[in-house]
């Protein structure tokens, strides 16, 4: 599996095993996008991308990604809670990612708006992960 697809898996796991989170956004509110219909307050996991961040002697990626909190009823207030709690969930927080390590997981920013067409309320926060393989033992 890919460092991305470990860190996408490693989060989702983490936001889904959260009892607080959940009383927040219910329990099937972590999703990977918008349905119509659905309800709200919702957590996405957004735009994600990867870069090679490897030097001369190590491999590495760089993974930018944001999660967005939607939210219809509570307003603002309530969006900043639940983007509140996502940032105690991940802030250099130690993830198991199987054949990738870790190495960073911190906040970069936050970011809150109103949709225009929909009125809800959104609350985006970017991450930068630093990812590198596990190496082999040898014997």
């Amino acid at each position: 599996m890919s460092a991305t697809n470990e860190l996408l898996t490693a989060i989702h796991a983490r936001l889904t095993g959260d009892t607080e989170l959940l009383g927040l956004i219910g329990e099937d509110g972590v999703r990977d996008r918008l349905v119509t219909g659905r309800k709200l307050p919702c957590v996405l996991i957004g735009e994600l991308m990867s870069n090679d961040y490897s030097t001369s002697t190590e491999r590495g990626e760089e993974h930018l990604f944001s999660l967005e909190v939607w939210i219809d009823a509570g307003g603002r207030r309530q969006a900043q809670l639940v983007a509140s709690r996502l940032h105690a969930l991940l802030q250099d927080v130690a993830l198991d990612l199987g054949q990738h390590h870790l190495v960073s997981l911190l906040h970069v920013r936050t970011q809150s708006r109103r949709e225009a067409k929909t009125k809800l309320y959104v609350v985006e926060l970017r991450f930068r992960a630093v990812t590198e393989p596990i190496a082999a033992v040898t014997a």
